[in-house]
């Protein structure tokens, strides 16, 4: 078996699971809404490896047969970045559901169809008699316009590589159960954008299209695709598995009512009351000496019933008393980090990082809204009022 021979039959596998795999995915009740976003990224990326194996193979060698290609976009990539980015956001939060304005970052697919429209242009135009039928230019700026498309298909891609890598940055703290697997396919994502980089630059010059495909063809893009489908719909699968499974465990394990109530009262108390999150030290251990509480029940009370770990339990704490202190008199004397400090936080840097995540706004930021519409309340004689 020749090489040629050898890298279209990894690419023709490729596509056999990847159509398998994207419709156990979408149909599968396992973490719906994520398994059906991986399962059209998935899709996309197969029916691409599908028409570059047809070509190779000769499917489209026919007359009628390559003209309906031409009329059927197959080579769709603009929705595998957004698609990517919302199965990222999908797996960790479970309550996700893009709104209408995130379904707007699909429309850039209008690039994938140029070719496709102007295949329905030459088309209709010469059935209704209002262009000759000389498909030879139209041939031409078909090929020409599928070089040069690929160029906002790259930048897509990197964009939202780039936009879930900074989304995945901002819960690294909470290593929330799925995120290593999320990290890695960003990051293998992260590495095609450099190979197609790679390709691309020499592919849209003229002078180096001809010879980039007559000499690599298209394969050094296709074997990292194929790589993809084989990576994504396996693991994909069994990770979506994994996390069913650890859900349904959870859930067996769940505390008794009575047990919740009387931990999370301790927990209130003890930070409320003997404030141990002025301790920038402090860890779960700790606070289960201190309550007398087990860890695991802590941790178990503080997931399943406050929707937090314990590290944003301890930092609510802290960001809330550091917005007394700041909004308190005389504290335009002072400095960030000192109050920040004094609430017990161990570094700048990890209070600027959290108090962005608590409240969406940096501190000085913060200051300025409450600055401002302080100024509003006391500047209004109906609100004075009241």
């Amino acid at each position: 078996m020749s090489m040629e021979r050898f890298l279209q039959t990894i690419i023709l596998l490729g596509v056999v699971q990847g159509f398998i795999v994207s419709n156990l995915l979408f149909f599968s009740r396992r973490l719906r809404r994520p398994n059906r976003l991986l399962a059209a990224l998935i899709f996309l990326l197969t029916l691409a490896s599908f028409c570059l194996y047809g070509s190779y193979i000769g499917w489209f060698g026919s007359k009628w047969l390559n003209f309906l290609s031409n009329l059927i976009p197959m080579i769709v990539v603009m929705p595998v970045g957004p698609l990517l980015y919302f199965y990222v956001r999908a797996f960790l939060d479970p309550e996700f559901k893009p709104g209408k304005r995130a379904w707007l970052q699909f429309l850039p697919v209008i690039i994938d169809l140029g070719s496709t429209l102007i295949a329905w242009v030459f088309v209709l135009g010469v059935w209704t008699g209002l262009l000759k039928n000389e498909p030879r230019p139209w041939a031409d700026a078909i090929d020409t316009y599928n070089v040069y498309c690929d160029i906002p298909r790259w930048v897509s891609l990197v964009v939202y590589v780039t936009l879930t890598l900074r989304y995945l940055q901002g819960q690294k703290q909470k290593r929330p159960a799925g995120f290593r697997w999320l990290q890695q396919i960003t990051l293998g994502f992260a590495a095609f954008a450099g190979i197609w980089l790679v390709y691309l630059v020499p592919y849209v010059i003229p002078e180096y299209t001809g010879w980039m495909l007559d000499h690599l063809d298209w394969y050094p893009l296709y074997i990292p695709i194929t790589l993809l489908i084989y990576w994504l719909g396996i693991k994909g699968y069994l990770v979506a598995w994994e996390q069913q499974a650890a859900e349904k465990k959870q859930e067996a394990q769940l505390l008794p009512a009575g047990v919740v109530d009387t931990a999370i009262e301790t927990l209130k108390n003890t930070m409320e009351q003997d404030r141990l999150y002025l301790n920038t030290a402090l860890t779960l251990q700790m606070v289960a000496q201190h309550t007398g509480l087990a860890a695991k029940t802590i941790s178990a009370v503080l997931n399943q019933h406050l929707h937090k770990n314990f590290n944003e339990f301890i930092n609510g704490y802290r960001v809330a008393l550091f917005k007394e202190k700041l909004l308190a008199d005389g504290a335009e004397q002072l400095t960030f980090a000192g109050i920040a400090l004094d609430c017990g936080f161990s570094s700048p840097a990890t209070f600027q990082r959290v108090f962005k995540q608590v409240t969406g706004m940096s501190p000085s930021a913060f200051r300025k809204n409450y600055a401002e519409s302080a100024g509003q309340y006391h500047s209004d004689p109906d609100l004075n009022s009241i």
